[in-house]
Parts: C-alpha cells; sequence; structure tokens
C-alpha cells in the first residue's frame, strides 16, 4: 500500500487505469500510473499516467491539446486498478480515432472501423446514420427523416401518448416497450437536426446540480 495514496501499486509501483467517458460511458483508452501519476491528476483535475516506454510522467494531451479532463476516480475492490471517468476534448487514440477500442474480435479476426460503437445508444445512432442512404421504400427511419419535423414530431406526440397510457394501466412489458418507441424516436428526431446523444447527456449532466424547479425557473 502506498503510504500517501489508500492505493495498491505492483512491483514496479504502477496499476492500470481506465479512462471511460463520463457522459456516455464509452472507454476510451487504458494506460498505468503511479502515484505521482494519480496525484497530479487529483491536483490538475486532466488525466496523467506513466509512460512504461519512456520512464516518465505524462499528461494526456498535453502536446497534442487532446486532453481528458477528469470528472471523478474510481476505484475497484482490491484498489489496485483505477477509472478516470473523463470529458474527452478531441481524440483520445494517437491514431486520431475517438477511442483506442476501434477493434472488434470477431470470429477469431479482427475487425477495424474507425469508430467501434461500444453501447447500445451508440450503436443505434449509427443506424440511423447509415439509414440516411436508404430508400423510404426500404427503411422506415429513411421516411421519417425524408419527411422531416413534421412527420417526426407527429410520431413523437403519439408514442409518447401511448407511453403515458401504458404506465397508467399496462403492464412493466408494455411499458418498457412503449418507452423505447419514444427513445428511438426522439434520436431520429436528434439525428434530423444533427444533434448528437451526448449533447442532451452533456444538458442533464448541466442541469443535475440544481434542483428542477430551480432549473426550470432558470429557463423562463
Amino acid at each position: 500500500m502506498s503510504a500517501k495514496l489508500p492505493l495498491s501499486f505492483d512491483a514496479a509501483g504502477l496499476l492500470p487505469v481506465v479512462v471511460q467517458d463520463h457522459l456516455t460511458g464509452e472507454i476510451r483508452m487504458l494506460a498505468h500510473a503511479s502515484v505521482e501519476a494519480v496525484q497530479a491528476t487529483l491536483e490538475t483535475g486532466r488525466a496523467t499516467f506513466w509512460s512504461r516506454s519512456r520512464g516518465e510522467l505524462w499528461e494526456k494531451g498535453r502536446t497534442s491539446g487532446n486532453d481528458l479532463v477528469v470528472t471523478r476516480i474510481l476505484v475497484d475492490c482490491d484498489a489496485d486498478a483505477l477509472v478516470y471517468l473523463a470529458e474527452p476534448h478531441g481524440p483520445t487514440c494517437h491514431t486520431d480515432a475517438p477511442s483506442c477500442f476501434f477493434q472488434a474480435l470477431e470470429g477469431g479476426v479482427l475487425v477495424q472501423k474507425a469508430e467501434q460503437p461500444q453501447t447500445t445508444l451508440a450503436r443505434l445512432e449509427e443506424t440511423l446514420e447509415a439509414r440516411k442512404a436508404s430508400t423510404a421504400e426500404k427503411s422506415y427511419t429513411k421516411t421519417l427523416l425524408t419527411g422531416g419535423a413534421p412527420a417526426i414530431g407527429a410520431k413523437l406526440r403519439e408514442e409518447a401518448g401511448e407511453l403515458a397510457e401504458a404506465l397508467a394501466r399496462e403492464n412493466d412489458d408494455r411499458v418498457t416497450s412503449e418507452a423505447a418507441d419514444v427513445v428511438y424516436h426522439l434520436l431520429v428526431g436528434l439525428q434530423h437536426r444533427g444533434i448528437a446523444w451526448r449533447d442532451v447527456l452533456a444538458k442533464l449532466e448541466a442541469r443535475s446540480a440544481a434542483s428542477g424547479h430551480a432549473e426550470k425557473a432558470s429557463r423562463v
């Protein structure tokens, strides 16, 4: 155990650190940190690690500008691994990919993509983006996108009404099904406007510091 931090470092004085987008949950990178690196991260709020190849501290983004602002540090049950929850500014990987994890192992073969969606919502966003190139006859999503705000708005109102009815009168399975419909149509609407789901999460994060009543009053 370190005398300065309640963490368990290995024989080399290091522990692994996973960096995760604090809004989307996307894993951005994996590195190692020494006690000095963790202390620097706590003091500056900028993700700092220990370079095993160069044998020195390094602050992510100091030269590239693609820094990681750490909002919280999580510690595993054995106190020998960390998660830096961070706000990424620009791509995180040295290849200029958003995340270092842009490869998937499929059937024993590495499949590479510029972006590898890691979450259900990210995969859905990617699918909706791809539907823009479909024909309306083959894609319901493309039909909505072609219809624009009037068509998407009408479906949102319809689906929101069905969810409200399910909440009042139907079983949990129907509620979750109707909620999924609302989320899908919401994402289509955001896609129509070119707004990323991450922007919505950022807005929710910003509002979380204030009470609901105070936040609503501030809008007026």
